[in-house]
């Protein structure tokens, strides 16, 4: 892996931003960075998702006649390792600023680079469903949750991923739904 597309991993868990977008940017906003190359999907009026393949924001709103909300972006890291898909998977707005993108983020690696800058990823207990083949990361400041695949299961897991690979990465996540998760689960 490139030491740039490292550094864009290491730049969306410290600042909790995907090239200074916030996950509360509107789409106008996300747009005007990213591009109009994206695909589209509403479900119903109140929410909405735009999939430039490694990268997703959600909206979601009361009404229609109400302003798209910002709720979150996911990066689908897991996307990466399936090569032969086009998908837009390192937009182009990314590849301009961080260079090739690999198709696998080991979580050791990323981890290590974060403990150096002082950022640190606390484990947080994962959900039923997805224990033990996914684990999660946290890093409080940002509010950023790293999901790493924990171990192999039929149906679970990517086949293309190996254990310690990063699967997802996700913000916000705050720090009600880490207790909340801590409560419940752990």
């Amino acid at each position: 892996m490139t030491p740039y597309s490292l550094a864009f991993y290491v730049d969306v868990v410290t600042a909790g931003t995907v090239l200074g977008l916030r996950p509360t940017d509107p789409p106008d906003r996300i747009t005007e960075v990213l591009g109009s190359d994206y695909g589209e999907n509403r479900f119903g009026d109140r929410s909405m998702c735009r999939d430039y393949g490694l990268t997703e924001f959600y909206w979601d709103r009361a009404s229609a006649e109400l302003p798209w909300s910002g709720h979150h972006f996911t990066l689908q890291v897991h996307r990466l390792a399936y090569r032969g898909q086009t998908l837009g998977l390192a937009h182009e707005a990314l590849r301009a600023r961080y260079g090739r993108f690999a198709p696998r983020l080991r979580f050791a690696k990323l981890q290590r680079l974060l403990e150096r800058r002082g950022v640190p990823l606390l484990e947080i207990p994962e959900g039923p469903a997805n224990a033990p083949y996914y684990r999660t990361f946290w890093q409080p400041d940002s509010q950023v949750a790293v999901s790493v695949i924990g171990t192999h299961g039929e149906y679970r897991t990517p086949d293309d991923l190996r254990v310690g690979d990063v699967d997802s990465i996700r913000a916000p996540m705050t720090a009600d739904e880490v207790e909340w998760r801590r409560a419940r689960i752990g």
